[in-house]
Formats: C-alpha cells, sequence, structure tokens
C-alpha cells in the first residue's frame, strides 16, 4: 500500500488530463508488481486506459500480477484484438492459471483469442486436478538431444531460449521424449564445444511425476535449492517443469491456507478485501457455529457436576486456569506438529517419534506449571485443594500437549489437511476434557 498512496494521485491526474505519454511512462519506469499495486487501486477500466498505452510484453507482465478480481474486469473492458496480443505474451504457467481462477463462461470467451496450437495446450494443463504438480508446470523448457555437441547444442538453444521459462537447466530426452539426463548452463560454457552431450549430462535426475501434490514439489524444489524441477508421466517422459517461482506461490498459499484454518476460518479463495461480506460470514461462520456446539457440550458438563461446585465452592475460582492451560498447551502443539508435517514427508517411525518427543516435553511443562499452579492456588485455598488445582493443571498440560499432537498425525494419516485441526477447535475440545478432569479428580482426591 506504500506504493499506492505515493503514486496513485500522480497516476490519477495522466487519466484526467488523457496523458497517454505519462501513463506509458508509469507502467515502462517502474517494476510490473508495483504498477499492479497502484493498479488494484483502480477500476478494470481505468487499468485497460492506462495498459493500453503500452507494449503487449509489458502489459502481459502488469496483468500478472493482478489480482484475479481485477484481471477480470480488464478482460471484460479490454480491446479482443488487444486483449489477443496480452495472452499470447503471457507466460504458460502464467496463462493457465489466470485461466484457472476464472469461470467457465469466460475461459471459452477467452480460448478462441489465443492460436490452435496454443487453445490445445491450455485445456491439456487445465485438465490436470487443482494442487498436482500439473496445474502449476508450464511446457516451455529447454530440452535436447544426448548424441549432439556443445556447439550444436549452444545453436539450438539459441532458437529455444525466446520461448522457455529458464534455460539454466537442458533437459536431455530420447526420441520418445522420456527423461534421460540433465545438463546445467554452467556445465556448457566451461565444456569443448566438440563434446558431446551424453559425455558431460547428469544421469540420476531428480524429477516429480505429473499428479504429485504440488506442496510436495515445492518441498523438493526448497530441500535441494532447485531453480526448477522437471515434471514427467507415467512413462518417464518429460512434459513441463515447476520453476521456483510457482513453488514459492504454492508455499505462500499454503501458509496463507494454514493461518487461516488455524484461526478456525474456512480458507478464503481470493483476498481479504475481494472477498464478499456474505462469503467471509459463511467461511468464518460454519466454524464459529461448530465451536458454539462444543461450548454447549461444556455447558452441559458443568451444569453436570453442578452439586460437586456446591460442595466445593472453589472450584468455580479455578476452572478458567485449569481450562486454559490444557488449551494454550494443545494450541501449542498443534502449531508445531501441523507445520513440521508441512514442511516434509514424515514416515510412520519419525511421527512415532514425533509423538514421544512431545510426550516428553509435555511431562517437562506439567511439572513446571504444576509447580507454578501449587504456589499461586497456596495463596487462596488450603494446602490439598492447591494440590488437587496443580495436580489437574499437570494432566491439562499433558492431555492436552497429547491431543495437539495425535488429532493433527491422525488427519494426516487419513489423507486429510491436518489443519483442519485449528487452535480454537483444538482448545474447545480441551475444554471438554478438563471440566471432566477437573471434577472428577476433585471428587477422587476431596471426597
Amino acid at each position: 500500500m506504500f506504493y499506492s498512496s505515493l503514486l496513485l494521485p500522480d497516476l490519477r491526474m495522466s487519466l484526467e488530463e488523457n496523458d497517454h505519454e505519462g501513463m506509458r511512462e508509469f507502467c515502462l519506469a517502474l517494476h510490473p508488481a508495483i504498477v499492479a499495486e497502484v493498479f488494484n487501486e483502480l477500476t478494470g477500466k481505468e487499468i485497460w486506459r492506462v495498459l493500453s498505452t503500452c507494449d503487449a510484453t509489458h502489459q502481459a507482465e502488469i496483468f500478472g500480477f493482478l489480482s484475479p478480481n481485477r484481471q477480470i474486469e480488464v478482460v471484460d473492458v479490454a480491446d479482443r484484438n488487444e486483449l489477443s496480443k496480452l495472452l499470447q505474451e503471457m507466460a504458460a504457467d502464467e496463462r493457465v492459471d489466470f485461466l484457472g481462477h476464472i469461470d467457465s463462461a469466460h475461459v471459452e470467451a477467452l480460448l478462441p483469442l489465443l492460436p490452435v496450437e496454443e487453445r490445445a495446450e491450455i485445456r491439456k494443463l487445465l485438465a490436470y486436478p487443482k494442487g498436482t504438480a500439473g496445474s502449476i508446470m508450464t511446457p516451455e523448457f529447454t530440452a535436447l538431444d544426448e548424441n549432439i555437441t556443445v556447439a550444436e547444442a549452444f545453436d539450438q538453444l539459441s532458437k529455444q531460449a525466446p520461448e522457455s521459462e529458464t534455460i539454466y537447466y537442458i533437459y536431455i530426452i530420447d526420441e520418445a521424449k522420456r527423461l534421460d539426463g540433465i545438463v546445467t548452463l554452467r556445465q556448457l560454457l566451461v565444456a569443448k564445444r566438440t563434446m558431446k552431450l551424453v559425455d558431460i549430462m547428469r544421469r540420476d535426475v531428480l524429477s516429480v511425476r505429473v499428479d504429485d501434490d504440488e506442496e510436495f514439489v515445492a518441498s523438493e524444489l526448497a530441500r535441494y535449492d532447485f531453480l526448477a524441477i522437471p515434471v514427467v508421466d507415467n512413462q518417464n517422459r518429460l512434459v513441463g517443469i515447476v520453476t521456483h517461482d510457482d513453488a514459492i506461490d504454492v508455499i505462500k498459499e499454503e501458509a496463507d491456507e494454514d493461518a487461516q484454518m488455524a484461526a478456525a476460518v474456512q480458507p478464503l479463495d481470493e483476498s481479504y478485501m475481494d472477498t464478499p461480506l456474505l462469503v467471509l460470514a459463511r467461511k468464518r461462520g460454519v466454524w464459529l457455529v461448530l465451536l458454539l456446539c462444543a461450548a454447549f457440550g461444556n455447558a452441559s458438563l458443568l451444569k453436570h457436576y453442578e452439586h460437586i461446585e456446591k460442595d466445593f465452592a472453589w472450584i468455580g475460582w479455578f476452572v478458567p486456569l485449569v481450562l486454559a492451560c490444557g488449551g494454550n498447551a494443545g494450541s501449542q502443539s498443534a502449531t508445531l506438529v501441523i507445520r513440521e508435517i508441512h514442511t516434509r514427508t514424515m514416515n510412520r517411525r519419525e511421527k512415532i517419534t514425533l509423538m514421544w518427543r512431545e510426550a516428553r516435553v509435555a511431562l517437562v511443562l506439567g511439572c513446571c506449571m504444576m509447580t507454578v499452579a501449587f504456589i499461586g492456588s497456596m495463596q487462596l485455598v488450603s494446602l490439598v485443594e492447591a494440590l488437587t488445582v496443580s495436580s489437574v493443571v499437570c494432566l491439562m498440560v499433558l492431555f492436552g500437549t497429547v491431543m495437539g499432537t495425535l488429532l493433527p498425525i491422525s488427519f494426516k494419516t487419513l489423507g486429510m489437511d491436518p489443519a483442519l485441526m485449528s487452535n480454537p477447535l483444538i482448545a474447545s475440545l480441551s475444554d471438554l476434557l478438563g471440566v471432566f478432569v477437573f471434577f472428577n479428580a476433585t471428587l477422587v482426591i476431596m471426597g
């Protein structure tokens, strides 16, 4: 928003004065991301007026940084011929990403603006399930035959480079387009011109399958510090690559989704400001109703134990304290475990190790919390009552931690998103357990 407040007044003045040169200079002088940030404060008609002053290449670069809503607004008002040039200038993966975010009516209206061969490629990419490697890959890569020389490779690269997403990695394929090896641009530059690619290529190529989850693909790119990773089909034929910028987008989207789910909000399809109020209320309301039902269960438990509270009035003083300890411990564990699950693939042994580790941490924390709770309780109640409160605090830290660890792991094992175990839900479940444990422990200890 910094650039919007700084540059928007000048841009609006150019629009009012119909200053074509000023609008063109605005698009060319600034980074496309900064231009798009300012454009998000304009209407689609105003955006197109500015974009139409520059060439299709710059239009495509800026268009790719606009929010989905602004992109649709621009598409609705843009000149068909100019829009056709813009779409053709877009990178293949960005074009598919854009078309994947809009409704089918817009897609069918835009496809005729593209050449026939590109339409077929787009339909093929759009057919891959959302969230897979195929849905985020680009078919624009450099691939060469292993039997050519380095000198011949440079000649072919000069022809392929303008249409490729990146030329740092050159993939070696056979006649059937099966992936056989890889050569980096650095290797080509230092190799003798007469050497064949088969003599300098690496055969142990790390690749992903076209149906692999996009989060796994992003994690592989991050794990090996790749700029791009090849995508192959079930016959090991090279069909595309996923570049580091696409992986960053996946990681960012997943982080946003996890943050929303951790706060008990259904993931938003658009940014907060672009999400309609009713949609925002629905996505938040579903979880709020679920949590309300859990709270009613808590109220029913408290009513069931009201006779105990009459005999031991001091219990009511410590109910919020006990519940908070369990909920806080559970939320901490859930957050750490969910993050650990998302950052790498874990086998069964590693999951058991993680649970054992959390159990030991819970024991240490429980003992510390019990000591603090005992000292604090002694200022308000008798020795036996303070022991009761502190013991229950220890138990709740243990139970909350175990719950916050087991539930996300269980969800992941069942093929569900572990982030569904949001912090508010963990806290609500911990509250139910806390009431049950606190009152029954009081009965056992106090008779």
